[in-house]
C-alpha cells in the first residue's frame, strides 16, 4: 500500500465521520464516539512505539486526564471546555516530570514501569476519598457537557481524534520521523549521527501523554462521571494496542484501519460477553503478533509489491 492509497483511506474515513451525524441516531453516534476515542489512543500509542518504546501506561494517562478534568470542574469551578485542555496540559506536565526517570529505561523495563505507574495513579485516586470521591467516584453535578446532546459530543470527540491525527502526520513529515526511526533501528548509530535520544524521546512522551490525557477529559465530560475502575480500565490499554497491531504499526493509517474494524467488533463483544471481552482483546493481540506481525497494512503492502513484481516480469517477457 503506497502513500497515496493511505491518504485516500484516511480521507475516506474522515469524510464518513464528518457526514455520519446527518444520518445516524443517538446510539450509533455514541458507538462512533467510543470508536474515535480508542482510535485516537491507538494512534498516540503507535507514535511512541515508533521510537521502539512500548508503553503499557495508556489507561494510567487516560485516568489521570479524566480526573484532572472532573476535579477541575467540580472542585475548581473551571468551564467544561477549558477543563479538557487542562487535562491535556496536566498529563503532559506529569509525563515531563516522570519522563526524566523512566525514559532512561529501555524496552521491557520501560514497559513494566509504565504499567506500574498506571496502577500507582489508580491507587492514589482510590485512596483520596475526600478529594476524589474514592472508589465510589465523583459526579459532575451540573450535568454532562452540552447537556448530553449526542451531536455536539460527537463533534467534540472528532476534534480530539483530529488532534491525534494531526500530531501523527506531523511526526511522519517532520524531524520526529527520522529521529524516532533512527532510535528504533540502532541507538548507538543514532547517537553517533548526532541524534539527542533523550530529548526526542521526552518530547514524544510528553506530546502523546498530553493527547491521551485530553482524550480522558473528553471521555469524562461525555459521561459526567469518573471512578477509578471506569477511567483506569484495562480497556484503555488493551483495545488501542490491539487496534494499532491489527491495522499495522509505525504509521497513521494502520491504527485507523484497526480502529474502524476492531472498534465496531469491541462494541459487539461488550454486549455479548460484558466481562470477557478483555480476554478476547488479549488473544487477538497474541494472534496478530504471532501470525500478522505487520498487520493489515503490511499484508496490503506485500500484496501490492507482489503485484508490481508480477507486472514487471510480464513486461520483461
Amino acid at each position: 500500500m503506497n502513500r497515496s492509497t493511505s491518504r485516500i483511506i484516511t480521507m475516506a474515513a474522515i469524510a464518513i465521520m464528518m457526514v455520519l451525524p446527518a444520518f445516524a441516531g443517538d446510539y450509533p453516534l455514541q458507538v462512533a464516539r467510543n470508536v474515535m476515542m480508542y482510535m485516537a489512543l491507538a494512534i498516540t500509542w503507535d507514535m511512541l512505539l515508533r521510537s521502539g518504546q512500548i508503553s503499557f501506561g495508556l489507561a494510567g494517562l487516560v485516568g489521570l486526564g479524566s480526573y484532572a478534568t472532573i476535579l477541575a470542574v467540580v472542585r475548581g469551578g473551571m468551564p467544561d471546555w477549558l477543563s479538557i485542555l487542562f487535562a491535556g496540559l496536566f498529563s503532559g506536565l506529569v509525563a515531563f516530570g516522570i519522563g526524566f526517570f523512566i525514559l532512561r529505561l529501555r524496552h521491557t523495563y520501560f514497559s513494566i514501569v509504565t504499567l506500574a505507574l498506571g496502577e500507582i495513579f489508580r491507587i492514589i485516586i482510590h485512596n483520596l476519598h475526600d478529594f476524589t470521591g474514592g472508589p465510589e467516584g465523583i459526579v459532575i453535578q451540573q450535568g454532562v457537557m452540552f447537556g448530553g446532546k449526542s451531536g455536539p459530543l460527537y463533534w467534540l470527540t472528532l476534534a480530539g481524534l483530529g488532534v491525534a491525527l494531526a500530531a501523527s502526520y506531523w511526526f511522519e513529515k517532520s524531524k520526529f520521523h527520522f529521529a524516532l526511526t533512527a532510535i528504533r533501528n540502532n541507538e548507538v548509530s543514532a547517537k553517533t549521527s548526532g541524534v539527542n535520544i533523550f530529548r526526542w524521546l521526552l518530547a514524544t512522551f510528553v506530546i502523546t501523554s498530553a493527547i491521551q490525557g485530553m482524550i480522558g477529559g473528553i471521555f469524562v465530560q461525555s459521561y459526567g462521571f469518573a471512578s477509578p475502575d471506569s477511567v483506569f480500565s484495562a480497556d484503555f490499554t488493551l483495545l488501542p494496542m490491539a487496534m494499532a497491531l491489527l491495522g499495522g504499526i509505525h504509521s497513521t493509517v494502520g491504527p485507523i484501519l484497526g480502529g474502524i474494524l476492531l472498534g465496531l467488533v469491541s462494541e459487539w463483544l461488550k454486549l455479548q460477553i460484558p466481562y470477557g471481552h478483555l480476554v478476547v482483546y488479549g488473544l487477538m493481540i497474541i494472534v496478530v503478533i504471532l501470525f500478522m506481525p505487520s498487520g493489515l497494512l503490511g499484508i496490503a503492502r506485500k500484496a501490492g509489491s507482489r503485484k508490481s513484481t508480477d507486472e514487471n516480469q510480464r513486461r520483461a517477457v
